[in-house]
């Protein structure tokens, strides 16, 4: 594996740059999906902040804070996983290793309920326009965990496409589960199955809060069961801190489509 890159005198890391890139592409998806709602968004008046509008750079405002902020919060909750560690040497606050995917989660969503109100979307309608591009930036910046060797890999496996990292932040000589692989091709299916599920809302179908709660559901579910061949430690009743993560995520999304689907029946029998 590649864990820096060395142009003269400048070292890149991979996992930075794919993070960047990630957040690049994710930018782009989600302007896509502003503009192809752009109609409807001002026909209801919802759309008034700041003349974004008029410049179309929504979507890099929003990954651009929402991502730092998503930074943030999966560096603090990887940190706080192992407080032993942070006590004994608090400069690991700073390292460029060690991210938690449900702390990124929680970051990244403070940050978007706050940017929702600054450009006066409803909460489920904005999280219903950033869910595709939060999987696709998932999806990339986990070919930077793949690039690096930094131990996000799986168990030792004799499938074929085992791979091994004997130069990567984390080394092992023995071929295991390329699980960032796998969570890169996952994740880009499961954007894509959003991406067209949005479509239902063109224009002014569907409910808002069923994208993101579609998203909740199958990346709660597909992290849940990527971490059975992954190395990481177990806490809460066998099961590692992500998995718990992800059990959180999916009956979140389950109750939020539970109250959707309620709410719109309630609706047609009203009428």
């Amino acid at each position: 594996m590649i864990p820096f890159l060395h142009l003269g005198p400048l070292t890149i890391p991979t996992f930075g740059l794919m993070v960047a890139i990630g957040l690049l592409v994710a930018a782009y998806v989600l302007q896509a999906d502003f503009d192809r709602r752009r109609g409807q968004l001002q026909k209801s008046g919802r759309f008034k902040s700041a003349g974004e509008q008029s410049h179309h750079d929504e979507g890099f405002l929003i990954i651009g804070i929402a991502g730092l902020a998503g930074l943030v919060g999966a560096r603090l909750y990887h940190v706080l996983e192992s407080p032993r560690e942070l006590v004994a040497d608090p400069s690991v606050l700073i390292s460029r290793f060690g991210f938690a995917w449900f702390g990124g989660f929680l970051g990244g969503f403070v940050a978007l309920v706050i940017l929702a109100r600054r450009f006066r979307i409803p909460v489920l309608e904005f999280m219903d326009l950033c869910s595709p591009a939060a999987a696709v930036g998932y999806a990339i910046g986990r070919i930077g965990c793949l690039l690096s060797g930094d131990g996000d890999y799986g168990i030792p496996t004799a499938m074929p496409w085992g791979m091994s990292f004997p130069n990567g932040v984390v080394p092992t000589t023995q071929r295991v589960h390329p699980t960032p692989l796998y969570e890169f091709f996952i994740w880009l299916a499961i954007a894509a199955f959003l991406w067209q599920l949005g479509k239902k809302k063109l224009p002014g179908g569907g409910t808002n809060g069923e994208i993101f709660s579609a998203y909740l559901i199958l990346t709660g579910m597909a992290r849940f069961l990527i971490e059975f061949i992954r190395i990481n430690p177990r806490s809460f009743f066998g099961l590692s801190n992500a998995q718990a993560a992800s059990l959180v995520s999916i009956v979140l999304g389950l109750f939020l489509l539970w109250r959707i689907k309620s709410a719109r029946q309630r609706r047609s029998e009203a009428s």
